[in-house]
């Protein structure tokens, strides 16, 4: 029989009770690919709109109760009216991200610029995202950049370094005693001979010489094909620098799908690694968020459906018999210690979850709680007029 919840020691089912994921605002505005930004009835045309709809996810799911903002995407005249709309929803305002990646100056790079103009003006950029923050009651400063060269000698290597080096140490010596710096690496696009962080260990080692409140972001689709990702996830936790895991799923490139679509089993694989290091608490200092653009689907069924697949990794980690695991590990039973993660991956958690949601007063299956509940023809009805916000606005 599938377990259920009194299978659960009381520190596993906490952990599940207590799971929060953060959403990202741009998920719910239209998106699409580099030939085409598909648009969406319903779709949100200001950041409010936008929290209104990622409070939705929250409704169903009990999950999700931060939103990521994008800057300059989610500007507005005011940030504390924001954050009011957003507390009348149950929502916190969480991450700001920095956009320094589609302003025409920022063609030959950003933070790392030859141009010192246009260094100061992405540095200029990264403050303005702190005064965002200070208004918000944001801790965290996301940095990603779509830096670096498409040929061989277009520039210095070594130069860009030195100057994201400077660039960072500004914006780190800008933050507040209670924030932290986020530098986030993807190893190609929109650069495409070598990307100025493109790999963990590259932002590892800016961040440890920027200081203890910078750390590194790890998202799922910015790694090369086959990557073993959960081992980078163990070596930045063991490094006490992984600030930050940002789900999504991808078969080519940062494709940004719902999560698990193309590896549940690896989303399994990571979770179980998250599990063992004690990181799942709310004390570890990692921030789990979904990064994802929706580009044919409907994007609040997306967000809940990524959002119920990391619970549901969540809970086959848990279920993981870790003395059978140790054992069968110090005793070098390959064969056994492969099947013990199996026997947990192999586990149907849905009868366990469900019972969760029922006893937090949820409905036990989200997604179709949500279809009942006639939002997205309401906001289809209601949102005529005006421009939808999208990926870039």
């Amino acid at each position: 029989m599938p377990p259920s919840l009194a299978d659960l020691t009381p520190a596993q089912a906490r952990l599940l009770r207590e799971q929060t994921i953060e959403l990202p605002s741009w998920a719910f505005g239209n998106s699409g690919t580099r030939f085409k930004v598909f648009t969406t009835p319903g779709a949100p045309r200001d950041p409010f709109e936008k929290i209104d709809d990622a409070a939705q996810v929250h409704k169903y799911t009990g999950i999700t109760p931060r939103v990521s903002l994008h800057i300059p995407w989610d500007r507005v005249d005011d940030f504390a009216r924001l954050r009011d709309h957003a507390a009348e929803r149950g929502i916190e305002l969480g991450t700001i991200n920095s956009n320094v990646f589609q302003d025409d100056d920022y063609k030959f790079g950003s933070l790392t610029n030859s141009d010192e103009a246009v260094r100061r003006k992405a540095i200029d950029a990264h403050l303005r995202c702190i005064d965002v923050m200070d208004q918000t009651g944001s801790t965290t400063l996301k940095v990603w950049l779509g830096d670096g060269t498409n040929y061989p000698g277009q520039d210095s290597i070594a130069a860009r370094q030195d100057r994201l080096a400077d660039s960072l140490g500004r914006i780190y010596g800008a933050l507040g005693e209670d924030q932290r710096l986020l530098l986030e690496y993807k190893f190609f696009e929109p650069a495409f001979y070598h990307t100025d962080v493109p790999d963990w260990g590259t932002a590892l080692a800016h961040v440890s010489a920027l200081g203890e409140r910078a750390v590194v972001c790890l998202d799922t689709g910015h790694h090369a094909p086959g990557t073993n990702i959960e081992f980078i996830v163990v070596q930045l936790l063991r490094a006490g620098r992984l600030g930050a895991f940002d789900f999504n799923s991808r078969f080519y490139a940062d494709d940004d799908l719902v999560v698990g679509a193309a590896d549940p089993f690896q989303l399994f694989r990571i979770m179980h690694e998250i599990v063992s290091f004690g990181a799942l608490e709310a004390t570890s200092g990692v921030n789990f968020m979904l990064d994802q653009c929706h580009n044919l689907e409907q994007k609040i069924p997306g967000e809940i459906l990524s959002a119920l697949n990391v619970q549901e990794a969540t809970a086959k980690a848990l279920l993981v018999d870790r003395a059978a695991l140790d054992a069968a590990q110090r005793s070098h039973d390959v064969i056994g210690a492969n099947q013990v993660l199996m026997d947990a991956y192999s586990t149907d958690v849905r009868p366990l979850l469900r019972e969760l949601r029922e006893s937090q007063g949820l409905d036990p299956a989200p997604l179709a709680a949500f279809a009942r509940s006639g939002y997205l023809a309401r906001a289809e009805a209601e949102r005529v007029g005006g421009a939808q916000a999208s990926w870039g606005a």
